[in-house]
């Protein structure tokens, strides 16, 4: 009995770590590293169109977190994708990871220092045509 009551308490235990959000900030090379080992994740920069323009990490969508309709636009994803967000230096990022967090996105990482971070590390960067 008191072995199956352990039991029953460290699977519990396993489910609840299992079904928090994963809402985390990493360095530009964690950054990359994570999101090169997941697949069918989405990349996502949340700066103006004007920043877009002078470069962005390939494989980006961008969604301008200043813009109106960021929260629709934002509503409109797949939550059950894994995302990660970044913008120029790490701001604009981590308040759109905390509003999607908000709307029901489970799985989202922040780059921390935003692309300036990430140019900083010697990562590629690519313009938009």
């Amino acid at each position: 009995m008191k072995k199956s009551f352990l039991l029953l308490l460290l699977l519990l235990t396993m489910l609840q770590a299992w079904s928090q959000d994963v809402k985390e900030s990493l360095d530009a090379k964690t950054f990359k590293s994570k999101l090169d080992a997941t697949p069918n994740s989405v990349l996502l920069d949340v700066r103006t169109p004007e920043e877009v323009s002078k470069g962005t990490i390939p494989g980006a969508i961008n969604i301008d977190f200043n813009n109106p309709d960021f929260e629709a636009k934002i509503e409109a994803l797949d939550k059950t994708k894994i995302y990660f967000v970044y913008c120029a230096k790490g701001g604009r990022s981590s308040q759109a990871v905390d509003r999607m967090n908000a709307a029901g996105f489970t799985k989202i990482y922040n780059l921390t220092d935003g692309i300036v971070g990430w140019k900083e590390s010697g990562l590629p960067v690519t313009k938009r045509k």
